[in-house]
């Protein structure tokens, strides 16, 4: 470059024309320098063309006709959050006729993927929820009437199985543990009924809890950035080598649309759900029996570990697995059947995914030491806390809501004195918005210092009261105190 600017500098000023022709040329020197750049960067980016191909034909559309359970139920009824972990269905809208339309009208629900040669789907259960009637689209425009073998809300996994003449493609299954924060996937779906549209990104992060009301803490979610929308539910996420690493599930909006968060049921977890629903049409869960709080800073200091890690027991239930295996109140886990522990979150991932009957290894810090234990687990019941007794557990308010004492360790972590923790919900209490995990503080006005104190207020309402409740509502950044009514019903 000096040379090139000496050499301009002792043109003749009548060479102007000349000057012209070198700034033309430095010009062009750029723009070649700048396209292959470019064209050095598209090299290095993926080409998608050969695996949608190769793999399209097993991605399925899927419709339901009837009714459906309100997609509104299955969210919180706080507005900020209504959206926040919500699921990718179109709003299900049900009821009568609306401008002449039939009250049961097909709906575009969702996706899938052809699992096994003979039939068998993998979807979300959140897809077919409630439908009478489920119809596969394959990519050839031909359509079949599925059935429902099993369906599993704590994994937000459906198995379906239509009855087809000739040998269905399917996908390769990939692996959770293989999966690298970073690398590309793609996902194939049908966002708001758009068939086989196909978006791409990188796993943002993985083993995500995200303990939403539907899937609690049992499914470690892979994190993506893949455009996600209504309608990509239950349809297959895919690694670069064409093998499905997981099921697109759920999404993190404000707004209902996609934010740049999207979340995947992993394979691994997926394949073992539809094991059990094609064997047994549920699912059986390990259950240890306990309640767990993740450790702060302070509270590791306070037991005398280095750095938070592990899952701080706040609670043993009684004639739990856990309380026959010998594990107590305050124990910390830091390890299962071999896997570590650093976050509250993870255990119920392990404890899960081990068979029920089967004994775990189950190491504890206690008073500083380690200490192994062997646990037998148990099946995990469809109300855990419910199911395990004891606790101050109310089983019939006459309101609808199945509440327990408040455990110390959990008012301590809420920063109350008392309160009665809703563990199961009925009729008025649900209809009112009352979930499992809320905290009722006051009702009518006097203050609920725990279970007792619920009941009573309960058996003294009258038909036609309106009560206002105040409940400590869990949410994922902390906790929030909102107010709730709940009408009696009229005596008929």
């Amino acid at each position: 470059m000096r040379l090139l600017t000496s050499t301009r500098a002792f043109l003749p000023s009548h060479h102007a024309n000349a000057r012209q022709v070198w700034r033309k040329l430095l010009l062009v020197k750029t723009a070649l320098i700048g396209l292959t750049l470019s064209v050095a960067a598209v090299a290095d980016l993926p080409d998608f063309t050969k695996l949608v191909k190769k793999n399209e034909a097993a991605v399925v559309n899927i419709s339901t006709v009837g009714e459906a359970p309100s997609q509104r139920a299955n969210v919180p009824n706080d507005p900020r959050l209504e959206e926040f972990f919500r699921f990718f269905g179109p709003p299900a809208e049900r009821g009568g006729p609306r401008n002449g339309r039939p009250s049961n009208p097909r709906r575009s629900l969702g996706s899938g993927f052809i699992i096994e040669e003979d039939g068998y789907i993998l979807t979300n259960h959140h897809v077919v929820d409630g439908a009478a009637e489920i119809i596969v689209r394959m990519s050839d425009r031909s359509e079949y009437v599925a059935e429902l073998v099993g369906s599993d809300q704590r994994s937000d996994l459906a198995l379906l199985k239509i009855d087809a003449e000739d040998k269905l493609p399917t996908l390769k299954m990939g692996n959770f543990d293989d999966v690298e924060v970073g690398e590309w996937v793609l996902a194939i779906g049908s966002p708001f009924g758009f068939d086989y549209s196909v978006t791409a990104g990188i796993v943002s992060a993985k083993g995500r809890s995200l303990n939403t009301r539907q899937t609690g803490d049992y499914v470690p979610f892979i994190q993506t950035d893949v455009a996600i929308n209504p309608g990509n539910s239950g349809g297959p996420l895919f690694n670069l080598e064409g093998k499905v690493i997981g099921i697109n599930a759920q999404i993190y909006s404000n707004s209902g649309g996609f934010m740049g968060v999207s979340f995947a049921i992993p394979i691994d977890i997926a394949m073992d759900v539809a094991a059990q629903l094609k064997k047994n049409g549920r699912v059986a869960r390990g259950w240890l029996g306990v309640e767990i709080l993740e450790l702060t800073k302070d509270l590791a200091e306070g037991f005398g570990l280095e750095r938070p890690q592990g899952a701080l027991i706040a609670r043993v239930m009684e004639d739990s697995p856990a309380q026959a295996g010998g594990i107590q109140d305050e124990d910390i886990i830091i390890r299962f059947n071999g896997e570590e522990i650093t976050r509250a979150g993870e255990l119920p991932h392990w404890v899960g995914r081990t068979p029920v009957g089967e004994a775990a290894e189950v190491v504890v810090i206690r008073g500083g030491k380690e200490v192994t234990l062997e646990v037998v687990l148990g099946e995990l019941p469809d109300n855990p806390l419910a199911a395990a007794g004891g606790g101050g557990i109310d089983r019939d308010t006459a309101l609808g809501a199945t509440v327990r004492d408040v455990p110390a360790g959990r008012r301590s972590e809420l920063g109350i004195d008392g309160g009665a923790e809703v563990v199961a919900v009925s009729g008025v209490a649900e209809q009112a918005g009352l979930r499992p995990g809320d905290v009722v503080l006051r009702m009518k006005g006097r203050v609920i210092s725990g279970a007792d104190d619920l009941r009573q207020v309960a058996e003294e309402a009258q038909p036609g009261d309106v009560i206002p409740v105040l409940v400590l509502r869990p949410q994922p950044n902390g906790s929030r105190r909102t107010y709730i009514t709940l009408r009696v019903p009229e005596a008929e």
